[in-house]
């Protein structure tokens, strides 16, 4: 075989290899689109469609097709496999589209962008969403493999794969995935490498290999783990599901409340003024389903709210009476997807923007706007029941969805236990929950912010209740927790709600309403039980909180319904005016009804690691540079003559020298010796290691000389540096060129003109 042949068949290895790295890439970015759509066919189909666009990208070129003829194949099987799997009904002979076929997309792509826009992440893998997925990703890899294979601009490439990887990252705020961006961070590194391989003669490449080169990457890649295992904990972590996108107040939909609560500044997010008796509290979303380890938000479609039966209808009893409210809110500093909304919503007017009602629960929410300077008036009509009514409701019904009833198989016995004997003397239901309500909020319980941190279990699982049981300290979470999960072994359905407290009056008055202001450090959760012919009910167990949900008897109501001061069944109960803050003990006091959750001091642990990141960040190139010379020195000394010459050549590259392809290494050896003063002995024995090795059949590999080549690389490196001002020393050692400039590449610079 001829040194041609060789060069027409080695690419054609390289080629292969850098096919798989971009599979491999686009895999990485596909990933994290699981945190926005369901897992399914889906998920295959997409990573299908991506191997067989590559494979008709690497067959083409090895017929040195035109890079155009080779995008349009591309296209063709991305057609193909589109109409095959979604549209065959309307193809000839399930593969050639028709024109009933290209009216199919839009529509398709429609019914995803409306399920998009209105649903709640994850979505389920409709097919209209399928759809949508499996063709951008063909399109991706048709454009990935363009412009990093024919372009050949790799980097270009891997930005592009990264942004899209990031986008469900943006769309659901969640916990950093360190594994994922692990994954993302190798395949990118084995996709810039594969691209620079394919381009290489097979000489070039093995001199490369065993000069080290790999090194660098792998280095690259060692440092992006340690940054991503050990520095990405200590940054700040990112807004969850539905928390604010922008630079106001969110709300943390999953139960991790204490962060908020414990926020340094308190701030008012929302003003409130109504014509109720009392103000109402206000719902944002609730959660149902519960595990063991976490309650998860409920996902329901939303309806339009110009829809005329937007929320739904409540099946109330003929006997049980309703009044209508109007509550008017104007948002002031709050950046979150849920619209807080009084319960049980009517009709929601003012908000700007694409908003939908999710007629399961009553709120309100978006897929793509915020509450932020919302302002929007809400009608409602909570229904009145008696006392005597209540107790004869009975909990459950066939409105009652299965996530409201569940448990865990390992609930720990505590709860069970517990609510059993709290109830044993109720006959009723309604008394069961009354008696729990009592229970939690007759003075065994203190509410603290810290014992939950001190001991461990700031958070809502299972194992979290039980120990709150026997602590008897926590805060609204563990409180609205236990009294859902009790009121499930009792076989009540219940689940949790997340909102506001009512706020606190102001001086101000509008149209003869009272301003109500409330604060970031009224975030509260509330459980709700559900009784056929009323609808949800919410209590009060949060021991300081509110006031504790009571019914009238019938004769004592003048009229019709309830007296007026009695909280409103279906909207949480009213803050309590008796609580006395300075009768408060220090851990109740950090989130009266009435005040805010405030803490004077400022942890500096956050501020010292971001310190310890950016000093890291800073060293991570000399750190590499470093790294990537070892490797070059080791290599010299086991016998490789291209280790030190490429040593040589890089620390020229670092401090500004050009190192050109047209220069014969005898002509680069003799300009740094009379430029740059190195030292002519070293340099020489440098030379001659590279010099015998390039016209010896042996290969690269002189072992004889090993050391002394690499001692007089050593020095080399050590006398260029030496040459140069101070700062532009430290420059190269801190922000090394040889790590981006390769020796003979464009950017290493022209051969300068020899004088005679």
């Amino acid at each position: 075989m001829s040194s041609d042949d060789a060069d027409r068949v080695a690419p054609r290895g390289g080629q292969r290899l850098l096919t798989f790295a971009i599979l491999a890439a686009l895999l990485a970015a596909l990933l994290p689109v699981v945190r926005v759509v369901q897992s399914g066919a889906w998920l295959i189909g997409a990573l299908i469609l991506a191997a067989l666009v590559l494979a008709a990208g690497y067959n083409a070129r090895r017929f040195r097709l035109p890079a155009v003829a080779v995008t349009l194949i591309e296209l063709a099987v991305w057609v193909v496999f589109l109409t095959l799997v979604f549209l065959r009904e309307t193809a000839l002979l399930w593969v050639i589209p028709t024109l009933e076929t290209f009216h199919a997309v839009p529509i398709l792509v429609g019914n995803a962008m409306q399920e998009i826009t209105l649903g709640a992440a994850p979505l389920e893998p409709t097919l209209s969403l399928a759809f949508v997925i499996v063709g951008a990703m063909g399109l991706l890899t048709i454009i990935v493999d363009h412009v990093v294979v024919t372009a050949r601009m790799p980097l270009l490439g891997s930005v592009g794969i990264i942004a899209v990887s990031l986008i469900p990252a943006i769309a659901v705020p969640g916990d950093v995935d360190v594994m994922g961006f692990v994954f993302l961070a190798v395949t990118i590194l084995f996709l810039i490498r594969s691209e620079t391989r394919s381009r290489e003669k097979p000489l070039e490449r093995e001199a490369e290999r065993t000069a080290g080169v790999p090194a660098t990457a792998v280095g690259i890649g060692a440092i992006a783990i340690v940054v991503a295992v050990i520095a990405t904990p200590t940054l700040p972590a990112p807004a969850r599901a539905g928390g604010g996108v922008g630079p106001g107040a969110g709300i943390d939909a999953t139960l991790q409340l204490g962060d908020d609560l414990r926020r340094p500044q308190d701030t008012v997010v929302i003003k409130v003024r109504t014509d109720a008796p009392v103000v109402p509290y206000l719902r944002a979303t609730t959660l149902s389903k519960f595990e063991g380890d976490v309650w998860e938000p409920d996902r329901s479609q939303t309806v339009a709210l110009s829809s005329d039966r937007a929320f739904g209808e409540i099946d109330l009893n003929d006997d049980i009476d309703t009044t209508e409210y109007t509550t008017k809110i104007d948002v002031v500093n709050l950046d979150t997807v849920w619209a807080p909304v009084p319960y049980p919503a009517e009709s929601v007017t003012g908000l700007n923007g694409l908003w939908g009602a999710v007629p399961y629960n009553r709120t309100v929410a978006t897929a793509s706007g915020s509450t932020q300077a919302q302002s929007y008036e809400v009608v409602y009509d909570p229904p009145r029941p008696s006392l005597e009514q209540m107790r004869a409701l009975v909990s459950g019904g066939a409105q009652v969805r299965d996530d409201t009833t569940q448990l865990p198989e390992d609930l720990p016995p505590i709860i069970a236990e517990t609510a059993a004997q709290v109830t044993a003397g109720a006959a009723t239901d309604y008394d069961k929950l009354i008696a729990l309500q009592r229970w939690f909020r007759g003075g065994d319980f203190t509410y603290s912010l810290e014992a939950p941190v001190e001991d461990g279990f700031d958070g809502s699982g299972a194992e979290a209740v039980a120990q709150f049981l026997e602590v008897k300290q926590g805060y609204c979470v563990h409180f609205a927790s236990a009294f859902a999960l009790m009121a499930r072994t009792l076989h009540i359905p219940s689940r949790i709600v997340v909102g506001y407290l009512p706020g606190e009056a102001t001086a101000e008055t509008i149209d003869g309403q009272t301003v109500y202001e409330v604060k970031s450090s009224q975030l509260h959760a509330w459980p709700e039980v559900f009784f056929e012919g009323v609808g949800w009910i919410p209590f009060e167990p949060t021991v300081s909180l509110g006031v504790p949900t009571t019914f009238s008897p019938a004769a004592a109501l003048p009229g019709q319904g309830q007296g007026a001061d009695t909280p409103t069944p279906g909207a949480s109960p009213a803050p309590s005016r008796s609580v006395d803050p300075s009768a408060i003990d220090p851990d109740q006091q950090r989130n009266a009804s009435e005040s805010g959750a405030t803490r004077s001091a400022i942890d500096p642990l956050p501020l010292f690691g971001v310190v310890v990141l950016v000093l890291f960040v800073l060293a991570l190139p000399f750190l590499a540079r470093e790294l990537r010379r070892r490797q070059q020195d080791a290599s010299a000394r086991r016998g490789d003559a291209a280790a030190a010459w490429q040593a040589v050549q890089d620390a020229a590259i670092d401090i500004g020298v050009q190192v050109p392809a047209s220069e014969t290494p005898r002509a680069f050896a003799q300009r740094l010796i009379s430029q740059h003063g190195v030292p002519a002995s070293e340099m020489n024995t440098v030379l001659i290691a590279i010099e015998r090795v390039s016209y010896s059949r042996a290969g690269t590999r002189s072992y004889w000389m090993g050391d002394a080549a690499a001692d007089a690389a050593t020095a080399v490196r050590a006398s260029l540096l030496a040459s140069v001002p101070p700062s532009r020393r430290v420059l190269a050692l801190l922000a090394p060129r040889s790590l981006v400039i390769r020796p003979g590449s464009v950017y290493a610079g022209t051969a300068p003109v020899q004088g005679r």
